[in-house]
C-alpha cells in the first residue's frame, strides 16, 4: 500500500476528511466532465465529500473519509503519485493558522494564544478548535486555512488545542476591505434616487446572486460581470451598502471563488466604470 494512503486511511477512521495531493502542494486536476466546475461540484460546494467521477475533482471538497473511495480503483493513480496528504481542517471544525516564516511564528508567539502546533518545512501550522472563513496573507506571511480549502497533513503536532480567538478571526475581518462602500452624490434635481427604494435595490441584488450561483462553469467571468453590472446600475447613487456587497462576495465563494478573486473582481469593475 502507498506510504501517503497508509497515512490517510487512519485520519479517515478519525473523521477528518483527507485526499492526495501532487507535486507543488496543490490537487489532482479536474477530470473532462468537470473542468472548470461544469458538472456543478457537490451542492454548492458547502460540504466535503467524494465528488461522483472517476478522481479527486473539486480539491477540498474531494475529501473524504469513506474508505471505499480512499482505496478504490478510481483513486488508485492519484496515490501512486501522490506527494503528500492534505485535509479539509473545515470539514473537522478546525483552523489552522499558516505561518511562513520565522517572523510570522514570532508574531504568533507574542500575540496569539499557544495552541496545537505543527513544524513545517518554512514555519509552523498553528491549530485551534473552531471554523471561519479562509484567506490568504492576512499579515506578512500568515494564511488562514480553515473552510472551503485544504492544508497538508504534516503530522499530529505538539501542544494542548485551544479554542479559537477572536484575535484570529479578526485578521480576516481587518483585512483591508473588498467590500467598500460605494459612495457617490445623489443625483440633482430635487428627487431622490430611484435606487434607494427599497424593492428596486432588493430585486437587483438578488438577480445578481441567482446569476451567480447558476453559473457551472466560467465562474470568475460570471463574478466579474456580475459584480460590473451591479456598480453599474446601482453604484453611481450611494445607494450600496458593505452588506449589499457581502452577500455578492458570499455566494460568489460558496461557488469556489476566493475572497482575494472577489476583491480583485469588485475593484476591477470599480475602476472599468471610473469609480
Amino acid at each position: 500500500m502507498n506510504a501517503h494512503l497508509r497515512t490517510a486511511l487512519p485520519l479517515a477512521a478519525r473523521g477528518v476528511p483527507v485526499l492526495p495531493l501532487r507535486a507543488g502542494k496543490v490537487p489532482f486536476g479536474n477530470c473532462r466532465a468537470c473542468r472548470d466546475n461544469a458538472c456543478g461540484g457537490r451542492p454548492n460546494m458547502k460540504t466535503p465529500g467524494p465528488c461522483e467521477c472517476p478522481r479527486p475533482c473539486h480539491a477540498w471538497a474531494a475529501a473524504t473519509t469513506d474508505p471505499r473511495v480512499l482505496t478504490g480503483l478510481a483513486w488508485a493513480t492519484s496515490w501512486k503519485q501522490a506527494a503528500a496528504v492534505a485535509y479539509h481542517p473545515g470539514g473537522i471544525g478546525l483552523t489552522v493558522v499558516d505561518l511562513d516564516h520565522a517572523d510570522a511564528v514570532a508574531w504568533a508567539r507574542r500575540t496569539l494564544p499557544a495552541t496545537r502546533t505543527v513544524t513545517t518545512t518554512r514555519g509552523e501550522h498553528w491549530i485551534y478548535q473552531g471554523a471561519m472563513p479562509s484567506a490568504n496573507d492576512v499579515l506578512d506571511g500568515v494564511d488562514i486555512k480553515s473552510t472551503m480549502v485544504y492544508a497538508r497533513w504534516l503530522g499530529p503536532g505538539t501542544g494542548t488545542m485551544a479554542t479559537l480567538p477572536d484575535t484570529v478571526r479578526a485578521l480576516v475581518v481587518k483585512k483591508p476591505s473588498p467590500v467598500r462602500p460605494v459612495t457617490a452624490p445623489v443625483p440633482t434635481g430635487g428627487g431622490e434616487c430611484r435606487h434607494r427604494t427599497p424593492t428596486y435595490l432588493e430585486r437587483g441584488i438578488a438577480m445578481a446572486e441567482q446569476r451567480i450561483t447558476a453559473a457551472t462553469s466560467g465562474v470568475h467571468a460570471t463574478v466579474y460581470r456580475t459584480f460590473l453590472a451591479v456598480l453599474s446600475t446601482h453604484g453611481r447613487c450611494g445607494c450600496l451598502t458593505d452588506s449589499h456587497a457581502a452577500r455578492l462576495f458570499a455566494v460568489a465563494q460558496i461557488k469556489g471563488e476566493s475572497p482575494r478573486h472577489c476583491a480583485d473582481a469588485w475593484s476591477n469593475a470599480r475602476t472599468a466604470l471610473g469609480m
